[in-house]
């Protein structure tokens, strides 16, 4: 290791979307460092994200979040000269045990449509019409270009004399005269303010630099790419999810990619699909349309970090000054990244966030609704 320790003014550790966000805004008025301890940056949930902008997906907070995102991804200035979104839609289907679940979702939705069961199989053919009791379709759900997102961000952190260093795990962090020094195997930082944008780590990254850690949960989530069935072109259906969130299933390049939905807690790691969990999955979706699944391109699995409410964790932690966390993003980190680095960049440079005050307390890792640990 390099004995010089480089000094900037924030160190951000983790190179996925969230780290990457923040440091991008950051580095126009700041000398920004975001360390990452991978080979390349958006290795874990950033790089296998299924990610599709869904305004009424989640709790009211990260509605909102959705909200604040969405003029970014129609005209992500400086990060992309088009739109990151490209039209999909999304259908919610509900069997006879599901109908409270898709009622509960419907509940402060805007721009939900209620179809038929036949409508519903005209958008995603191969459903069995006798296993939906109810659906719904949301027109304005959209996907996003994850790459193209996280590249132009990450140009323009260089742009703005910003810096990215991979293979940089924080190995030690320590306070020292106003400073956060970090070692890691790239070399020694230090800044008076870290971001805690560790994903599935940071409550590790948490416990490393002796602050209170939030009860972060990682959940695994694993996915599969399925041929699409015989005679038919799956581009244009929409990404289909059953209400109780069973299997979800969208198109992908020309095959089906399908999900268990599964959210089995794990410890932080590389992760890897459990057969187990994808042959299940893989059946309970099988009952609901009429394809069998006779073979698996390829399967995956990322990790979803919550805490106890589900909400993201952003602000200073208590106690603990210059530590600040960015971190419990969940499924939603993708879409919501935007407004969550707005808000994150915001409280960092003591400016007046966009977001309401509730909205803001409802985020901030002192609420009452997470569990604290040490």
């Amino acid at each position: 290791m390099a004995d010089e320790c480089r000094l900037c003014d924030v160190l951000v550790i983790g190179g996925g979307m969230a780290g990457v966000s923040v440091g991008a805004r950051l580095a126009g008025e700041q000398r920004v460092v975001v360390l990452e301890r991978e080979t390349m940056p958006g290795q874990h949930s950033t790089g296998r994200s299924a990610a599709i902008f869904i305004r009424n997906y989640g709790s009211n907070v990260l509605r909102a979040l959705n909200a604040a995102s969405a003029g970014f991804f129609a005209e992500p200035t400086d990060v992309s000269d088009t739109t990151l979104l490209t039209q999909r839609g999304e259908m919610i289907i509900a069997e006879e045990d599901e109908i409270g679940h898709l009622e509960a979702y419907l509940a402060g939705s805007s721009g939900l449509e209620r179809i038929t069961a036949r409508d519903a199989i005209e958008r995603f053919p191969i459903l069995r019409e006798e296993r939906i009791a109810a659906a719904v379709y949301e027109p304005d759900a959209q996907d996003i270009d994850v790459d193209r997102m996280l590249q132009g961000l990450l140009r323009l952190l260089r742009a703005r004399d910003g810096e990215l260093v991979t293979g940089a795990e924080a190995l030690e962090i320590t306070r020292k005269d106003g400073l956060w020094h970090v070692t890691t195997p790239a070399g020694r930082f230090a800044a008076p303010l870290v971001i805690n944008a560790a994903g599935a780590w940071a409550d590790r990254t948490a416990a490393l630099a002796g602050v209170s850690t939030i009860g972060l949960r990682p959940l695994r989530r694993t996915a599969a790419i399925l041929p699409a069935p015989a005679g038919l072109e799956p581009a244009g259906w929409p990404l289909c999810v059953s209400a109780s969130e069973r299997w979800y299933a969208k198109p992908e390049a020309g095959k089906i990619l399908v999900s268990p939905a599964d959210e089995d807690e794990v410890e932080p790691h590389d992760a890897w699909p459990d057969d187990m969990v994808l042959a299940e999955g893989l059946h309970r979706f099988e009952q609901s349309v009429t394809m069998e699944v006779t073979r698996v391109e390829h399967s995956w699995a990322g990790l979803r970090s919550f805490v106890a409410d589900r909400n993201p964790v952003v602000g200073f932690a208590p106690g603990a000054d210059g530590f600040f966390w960015l971190a419990g993003q969940g499924g939603y980190g993708i879409q919501a990244a935007p407004a969550l680095a707005a808000l994150a960049s915001a409280l960092c440079l003591g400016h007046d966030p966009d977001l309401s005050p509730d909205v803001v307390a409802a985020l901030s890792p002192d609420r009452a609704s997470i569990t604290k640990g040490n």
